[in-house]
Parts: structure tokens; sequence; C-alpha cells
């Protein structure tokens, strides 16, 4: 397995971050955010300009997906004031696609069923879209880098190790830095398949997402499998968390044996969102701005819309930015 040279800087440059409260070291070149007052750690999107585009699913109350909607059928909310959708499309865009699959000890006997899933929803996904694998444990590993090539993501999902802890949430910032930086493909997706808690991460979960907060940062998909056990109920909130804040699902099959059908289920999630702008009358306003979706339409019943819950507009960020290495 090729571990990536930089990572353990990677990762010590956000440690310093995040056990100093966020303060910034004279050598971390990190970027920090401060939550808003109140704020829960939502989730957060840097626009530069007034109009917000947000990338949204709708499922109905059976959890399938609806694509029949136009514009009239959503309502946009800011700062809980009703916006005027200015267009909608709905159309089948490249992927810029993180597969993280944790290679942790407890893993042993799901891998070959996860590499096989993850491999199919690649198959199952935009042709165009370019995919990179991340394996970790308590360490991550870049075993392949952004590619469309089946071959090479088939073997960069086969580098098994499946030793040590769970560094989730230190691998998850590290690859939305990477995402942030290079990726080429109009949407940005992280898929998490992991089975447990996070346990070797020197970042907790609040500054993870708040570190993800100050990027524009990739949508999360988390398939959690949990199952059963104490445990397995914080490992799902906090899956829930960092899906639910980013506008992504979580997912949590019954046995391994439904892994492939949910794998499934995410690659049409992504290939079938909807794309939602409208103009700010608050973006050139400084600040965290909430943002809630709604849908509407005869026939459907009852819609859930899963999307980012607000945007701080880049009148908010620090003066005092850095970015963090990439991998």
């Amino acid at each position: 397995m090729k571990q990536v040279p930089t990572l353990s800087a990677v990762f010590a440059i956000l440690i310093s971050g995040s056990l100093l409260g966020g303060a910034q070291s004279a050598t971390a070149p990190v970027q920090a955010q401060q939550p808003k007052p109140g704020s829960s750690g939502a989730y957060t999107l840097h626009v530069d300009a007034e109009e917000v585009v947000l990338n949204c699913t709708v499922l109905d109350k059976r959890g399938e997906l609806i694509n029949d909607l136009d514009k009239s059928n959503f309502k946009v909310f800011e700062d809980k004031t009703l916006q005027r959708v200015i267009s909608l499309q709905h159309q089948d865009t490249p992927v810029s696609i993180g597969l993280l699959i944790d290679n942790s000890g407890s893993m042993s006997a799901k891998r070959v069923a996860v590499a096989s899933a993850a491999l199919d929803l690649v198959k199952a996904s935009n042709p165009q879209d370019e995919t990179f694998v991340i394996n970790f444990s308590d360490q991550a590993y870049l075993d392949q880098d952004f590619t469309s090539d089946l071959a090479k993501l088939q073997d960069g999902l086969s580098h098994v190790s499946q030793s040590g802890g769970t560094a989730l949430y230190d691998t998850v910032v590290a690859s939305a830095d990477k995402m942030e930086r290079s990726a080429t493909r109009p949407r940005k997706v992280l898929i998490v398949i992991t089975d447990g808690d996070d346990n070797a991460s020197k970042l907790t979960l609040d500054n993870a997402i708040h570190r993800v907060q100050d990027m524009q940062g990739p949508i999360i998909y988390s398939i959690g499998l949990l199952f059963g056990g104490d445990k397995s109920r914080h490992a799902k909130r906090d899956l829930q968390t960092l899906a639910s804040e980013t506008g992504g699902i979580a997912f949590f099959p019954g046995s391994l044996k439904d892994i492939d059908s949910v794998a499934a289920e995410v690659a049409r999630d992504i290939r079938n969102q909807y794309a939602i702008a409208y103009h700010s009358p608050q973006g050139s306003v400084s600040g965290y701005h909430a943002v809630k979706v709604e849908a509407d339409a005869p026939g459907h019943g009852k819609l859930t819309v899963y999307t980012r819950s607000g945007y701080l507009s880049k009148h908010s960020s620090s003066s005092n930015h850095r970015s963090s290495p990439a991998f």
C-alpha cells in the first residue's frame, strides 16, 4: 500500500488547530472557521456572488427518488424568508467522488463485500465522473488518485491492511481539502463507508464539520455497517450528522448482504439531484445564512428535500486563512 508522504503532516497540522480551540499555530497552514453564534455546527458554503446554488435530492415518504418536479414545486427560504427561484436544473452532470473506505481491523470480514459494492457504485455512476480512493484506519492512504479507469479503482480498493483504529474525522477533513484543491467536475461528493465509532482522530466531529465549513465542500454520503449494540447508536448519530449537515444522506444496511442495494441507491441519488438557484438579498452581508428547501407536488404525498443547511458569505471569512497541504 502506498502511504501518502505528507499525510502525517496534514493531520499534525489539523490536530494543532483543533486542540488549541481553533487557534492558528505559526506553522499550521489550515483554514480556521469559528461557528456562528448559536450554531449547531451546520455545514456552510462560501459564495462569491449573490447567486446561491443548492444541490438537492428529493425523496417521497417511501424513500423513492422524485424526478418529475419543476421550479413551481419548490420553495426556498433564506433566513426564514421566502426567495424567488430563478432556475432549476435536473441533469446528470459529472461528479468528483471520493471513496473513503474504513480499513480498520473490525472491517476484516466486510472488506470484500464493501470493495465490490463500491466498484459497482462507480460503474453505475456517470462515465465522466472522476473518483479517488482513500483507505483509512488510524492513518489514511490515498491508494488511487482521481481517475475514471475502473481497473485502477479496483486496484485501489483492493489495498487492504485491516489494522489499527478509525480516524474518520481526520480523514474526512483531509479528503475535503483534497477535493477543494484538485477536483475538476461541477459537483463534489464524499462517500464514507465504515462500521463503527471514530476512535483515532485528533479532531472531534464538531472540529471536522467546522473545518469543512470553510471550504466549498463536498456533499457527504455515509454508509454505516452498524449491526447492533450501544456503540452503534453513537456511530449512527455521527454519520447522520456528517451527511445531513452537508446535504447528503446516511444509509444503514440491515446486513452486509444489503450493501449492494445501498450502494446502487447512492449512485442513483447522485445522478438525480436538482440544482436550484436563487439571488440572495443577503448574499453581500457578512454572516451565516440559513437555508431551507421545501417541495410539494400533487400525487406525491409528503416530500423530503436533502440539501445543505446554509452558507457563509465570503465577507465573513477570516482574513487569516491559509491552506492545508493536500494528499
